[in-house]
């Protein structure tokens, strides 16, 4: 991957770094604003997150994310494990959901999941894993996924239709 793949996919990745305990719909427009502003490829991290402080929780650190990111060189070879791998060791601020989430949303991780809270409930209520883990490790995050994959696999859907399902059940809408 070159660095204009990651300018083609900057938007995508900034609203990923952004969505932690932030609401999506929030973030997107904040993203939007960004971009609108002349931002989010040439802002500072002070400017970046003058605009986030509106809309983002932990403005000043994901505005310094932002920019850390725009100067990346993505290293990924379509394995998805291994790329979301990489994306969790060299792109501050992204854990596993972020680094799944992204690849899916730019079409490159549709066999990841996406591990939120929506998520987790699902999985415990229809009895796919025992409970909701007070944290997520990166190990508790596989062991869930592998979870998840076998019981996607119960009902012959894929794990993106599946997380798409309950996520949008308990958000009462899709989006992203």
């Amino acid at each position: 991957m070159c660095k204009a793949w990651i300018s083609s996919t900057l938007p995508e990745l900034a609203f990923c770094l952004c969505t932690p305990q932030s609401k999506a719909e929030s973030c997107w427009a904040a993203v939007q604003e960004l971009q609108s502003k002349g931002l989010l490829f040439g802002g500072t991290a002070k400017e970046i997150a003058k605009v986030l402080k509106k809309k983002v929780r932990f403005h000043n650190n994901k505005a310094k994310w932002i920019v850390q990111a725009r100067g990346l060189e993505l290293r990924l070879n379509g394995d998805q494990r291994e790329d979301r791998e990489w994306l969790v060791e060299n792109v501050k601020g992204l854990g596993y959901k972020e680094a799944s989430h992204f690849l899916r949303n730019v079409g490159r991780g549709d066999k990841l999941t996406i591990l939120d809270r929506h998520i987790l409930k699902n999985l415990t209520h229809y009895k796919a894993i025992p409970e909701v883990p007070k944290s997520l490790t990166p190990r508790k995050y596989k062991e869930i996924e592998l979870a998840m994959e076998a019981f996607a696999g119960k009902l012959g859907v894929s794990v993106a239709e599946l997380d798409l399902l309950f996520w949008s059940k308990e958000a009462g809408k899709v989006f992203k």
